[in-house]
């Protein structure tokens, strides 16, 4: 079961429209990295990484990567570390890769969930079964609105909610007066339905976010994610609104959860395989996250097939997923599977979308990530991204 290579692809995907959010240039979707990682017998285990260079944590704490950047730290120095080694052992796997390697959380998700889908396979059991187990096979999803005018995101949230979504998530940050009357507006249109803030750290003061918090509070938002840059700050916005606060550029670690708990700087997680370094690290932010009894949703960066498949694994196995999160809902060219609820992509890169129903995904059940890698559209959509 030994490790016997790494192959690193860039791959772009088309775009059904752009998504747009405070302090973001990068296009979602182009140049996002994907691995396969070899191992004794011909298993393949499948990875991916969401890289975003202009996205990471709070006052430069975490960096944002690249493609070229994540590819040469997997090929050239994660790799050299882990060929060769058991992929069963995916704790030491770790221990090695965060000695050779600082930081690049990246980077390393991409290898432990292509290790997770290799084990998998090995062992015939789906991951959520390597995370713990299956607690939830409908997992619920939150309808993402990038940065638009107002009148075409209430129209893209009620198409959304005719598909079955039940959740809106709304970018916010840039504009506070165009936030608060976006609020307004999509209760007074959609006025069942649930309503998420996400500012990604935009307002410019905690004052500001506290004022605009209260006014969108008025058309009964659920919450709002990340309002400010800086833990000081949102323990400020936490502690001066009754609306919960979640945290997103705040949270990568297990550290950084506990650092949140102290300083009373938010009631919610937003979750990613990837900001802590994989699935197994992921796990442990959310054991901190659930022994303080504060709730979670799996976030990410609008991830292709393999990606969305590892945020299933991971919110089936985690009692502390509560919140619906921002999944893509995967389609392929052949096969559409939502016209416009968090339908991102106009292809993919695996076989079979996820099964869709009544706003949920359903969590596959096959060995591994439960995913194929369709290699026609790997090599239409990707290249190999070190030569």
């Amino acid at each position: 079961m030994k490790i016997t290579g790494v192959e690193t692809y860039q791959v772009s995907l088309p775009v059904r429209r752009a998504h747009a959010f405070a302090g973001n240039l990068s296009p979602i979707g182009q140049g996002y990295i994907v691995v396969k990682l070899h191992v004794e017998g011909g298993v393949v285990g499948l990875g991916e990484a969401q890289v975003l260079k202009d996205w990471a944590g709070e006052y430069g704490s975490r960096y944002g990567e690249a493609p070229e950047t994540t590819a040469t730290m997997i090929e050239r120095y994660l790799a050299p570390v882990i060929i060769g080694e058991d992929v069963r052992q995916i704790e030491r796997l770790h221990a090695k890769m965060d000695t050779v390697v600082k930081g690049y959380p990246y980077a390393k998700a991409a290898l432990d969930v292509a290790m997770h889908d290799a084990v998998g396979k090995l062992l015939g059991v789906p991951v959520y079964q390597l995370l713990g187990g299956l607690i939830k096979r409908e997992i619920p999803i939150a309808h993402s609105l990038g940065l638009m005018p107002i009148d075409d995101a209430v129209r893209e949230a009620q198409q959304a909610v005719d598909e079955g979504i039940t959740c809106i998530k709304m970018k916010a940050g840039v504009d506070a007066r165009r936030d608060v009357e976006l609020a307004r507006q999509l209760r007074r249109a959609l006025p069942s339905i649930r309503i998420r803030v996400d500012c990604n750290q935009g307002y410019k003061s905690w004052k500001q976010a506290v004022r605009t918090i209260d006014a969108m509070a008025e058309h009964d938002v659920w919450f709002v994610e990340q309002p400010v840059e800086g833990l000081e700050g949102m323990a400020r916005v936490a502690q001066a609104t009754d609306m919960p606060i979640m945290a997103d550029e705040s949270a990568w670690s297990p550290r950084d959860v506990l650092r949140l708990i102290e300083w009373k700087a938010a009631e919610m997680i937003s979750v990613y395989y990837t900001k802590p370094g994989g699935l197994m690290k992921a796990r442990k932010v959310l054991a901190i996250a659930e022994a303080a009894g504060l709730e979670c949703d799996i976030n990410g960066s609008i991830e292709m097939g393999v990606g969305n498949a590892a945020n299933l694994h991971l919110a089936a196995a985690s009692q502390g997923i509560t919140i619906p999160g921002s999944i893509t809902i995967t389609s392929t060219a052949e096969k559409i599977v939502t016209k416009i609820a968090m339908h991102k992509y106009l292809d993919d890169i695996i076989t079979e979308p996820f099964e869709y129903r009544a706003g949920c995904l359903i969590v596959p059940d096959r060995p591994g990530l439960g995913v194929d890698l369709d290699e026609a559209k790997l090599q239409k959509y990707g290249q190999r991204a070190v030569r």
